[in-house]
């Protein structure tokens, strides 16, 4: 048995965008007495480490497989059960098997193989499972080589392509081979821009994208969090998207992403651009602004916020009712939202309208009273002014409790719709519980929603630090700090023209009586949404107002409940 020490100071793996040129691959073969794990076994392994296209060693051994081998084996391989009888059996090859290995990504021509009898005997053998990567050259071949040979054997592509190691069905000749074939995939696969490990790994399938030619547009993005930009010849975003690592998201489009639409944007893509990031938040932030700035075709999230609609409670007139509108005034209404759509706040509305009895006609005291009352009075479903016994202070009552409600205790309006939610599961009217509960965890969310946004924005200029280290501005609930950026391959910035952040001056008690314009709602749902996530991590560094979340959480409505109910 031959072997060679392992390589000191060898890189981690966990870094996936590691440089091809300091990944160690080590290219491993296997002879075996049949092809089942179960009913057959090892009878030589064969390995080479290359890095940076060097052999830096070899590993060979004969193994005692503990049974005969087939005479078609023997016939295939020429190993024979004489040359294995003082061989040591794979339990005592496996730990210098292993530290030969290291953490080097394995490399073998279909390499699942061999992968299956490696598992099963590190487990036999009670050792923890092995972590490490692999890459098939077979895989490799069938994209990058399928045009220039008959077909993707390991001794086909070494005779046509003239490899200096040819296989033998030996397991280190075999391994010697393949690592000539995994130098030469190596070298056409940096036509596709493939430059690190990462991409390596994803090869297989992008390069048989029939967009695979523009995989050069993604050679200059980095792996660092960030946006990116899909433009077509005239320069038009046709989409718009953010990604902790940029090069391994956008490249995944050529891969993972089957969805015919993405198909349709690669083929109308012809430029790529970026920007980098200091934190995944600034990229979330910067990727809404952008949306909302382009409109881009192949975005669908972000670019409807111009149909986002309101629930307006009229606090200007002396009977105030609830009504859906597009637009949010400052004429001292309480406005709840947005939400995506007009139809959205109908629903909203007749939810609330469930435990509230607000007035739902539009008759007032003195303004041509019908003889009759509205349905709603009829059914007992609403105070309303068109009956006379209503007077302006009791139905003052049922207003304050709504706006109650909505600005400072949900529970008004949830914990009936929970009561009702309860009682018809246990008269086992599911479909009409389920209803209800569909209907309170929308309420629910829209509240929950605004009362994190508007606890946002009351903190007025908000500085916090993250982990102890960098630090972020937040201006009336909006980050601050926008950063312009270039396209690949040239020194011109492009133009952003973000909205600016409300840094001039800072009113916190006007940010608490307007209502939230559509325009910036995603952006501060965002935001609030980030603070809740990561406020372990966060440190207050400064705040001109109030920056504090209540005892009592918004109750939230999940299917489960019903389903509980149901068993």
């Amino acid at each position: 048995m031959t072997c060679s020490a392992r390589i000191p100071g060898q890189a981690s793996l966990d870094d996936l965008g590691i440089p091809l040129t300091d990944v160690t691959f080590c290219i491993v073969d296997l002879e075996t007495t049949g092809i089942s794990v179960a009913t057959s076994a090892i009878t030589e392994i064969g390995a080479v480490k290359l890095r940076g296209g060097e052999c830096v060693g070899t590993f060979q051994t004969l193994i005692d497989p503990g049974a005969e081998i087939p005479r078609s084996i023997t016939v295939l391989t020429g190993i024979t059960n004489t040359m294995v009888v003082d061989a040591p059996p794979i339990s005592a090859v496996l730990p210098s098997f292993l530290e030969f290995l290291g953490d080097a990504v394995i490399v073998g021509h279909n390499v699942r193989f061999d992968l299956s009898f490696l598992r099963a005997a590190v487990e036999r053998s009670g050792r923890p499972p092995m972590t490490n990567r692999s890459v098939d050259t077979c895989g490799l071949a069938r994209r990058l080589l399928r045009d220039e040979v008959p077909n993707c054997k390991l001794s086909t592509l070494a005779n046509y392509l003239q490899f200096e190691h040819q296989p033998s069905h030996r397991a280190l000749d075999d391994a010697l081979a393949t690592g000539d074939l995994l130098h030469l995939l190596l070298d056409r696969a940096g036509g596709l821009g493939v430059t690190g490990l990462e991409d390596l790994l994803l090869l297989p399938q992008m390069a048989g994208h029939a967009q695979a030619a523009k995989l050069q547009l993604t050679e200059n993005l980095p792996r660092q969090p960030g946006v990116y930009l899909f433009r077509n010849s005239q320069g038009e975003v046709l989409y718009v998207g953010r990604a902790n690592n940029l090069r391994s998201r956008v490249r995944s489009y050529f891969s993972s992403d089957t969805r015919k639409k993405i198909a349709q944007l690669l083929e109308k893509t012809v430029r790529i651009d970026h920007q980098i990031c200091q934190s995944l938040l600034e990229a979330a932030v910067t990727e809404i602004r952008l949306i909302h700035q382009y409109e881009p075709r192949f975005n669908q999230q972000g670019t409807t916020w111009r149909r986002y609609a309101y629930v307006k409670l009229s606090l200007d007139e002396p009977y105030p009712r609830l009504s859906a509108t597009r637009v949010a005034d400052s004429d001292g209404s309480l406005y709840l939202g947005p939400v995506s759509s007009t139809a959205a706040a109908r629903r909203i509305i007749k939810t609330i309208e469930t435990v509230m009895p607000l007035r739902r006609c539009a008759s007032q005291p003195g303004k041509g009273l019908r003889s009759g009352s509205c349905l709603p009075v009829q059914i007992g479903a609403t105070a309303c002014p068109c009956i006379s016994n209503v007077s302006e202070k009791q139905y003052a009552a049922v207003v304050d409790t709504t706006v109650q409600a909505v600005n400072e205790i949900p529970e008004l309006l949830l914990t009936p719709l929970a009561e009702r939610m309860t009682q018809l599961a246990g008269e086992r009217r599911f479909e009409e519980a389920a209803e209800i509960r569909d209907q309170a965890k929308e309420l629910a969310t829209v509240l929950d929603r605004r009362n994190r946004i508007d606890r946002l924005r009351r903190s007025g200029r908000l500085c916090l630090a993250v982990g102890g280290a960098s630090i972020l501005e937040f201006h009336d609930g909006r980050l601050a700090e926008v950063k312009s950026f270039t396209a690949p391959n040239t020194t011109h910035p492009i133009s952003l023209e973000f909205p600016p952040a409300d840094n001039q001056k800072m009113f916190v008690e006007l940010a608490q009586s307007l209502p939230v314009v559509k325009e910036q709602a995603d952006e501060l749902h965002c935001v609030a949404s980030w603070l809740q996530r990561e406020a372990h991590r966060l440190v207050v560094r400064h705040c001109d107002g109030t920056l504090a979340e209540p005892i009592r959480q918004t109750p939230m409505f999940r299917t489960e409940s019903t389903h509980r109910q149901r068993r």
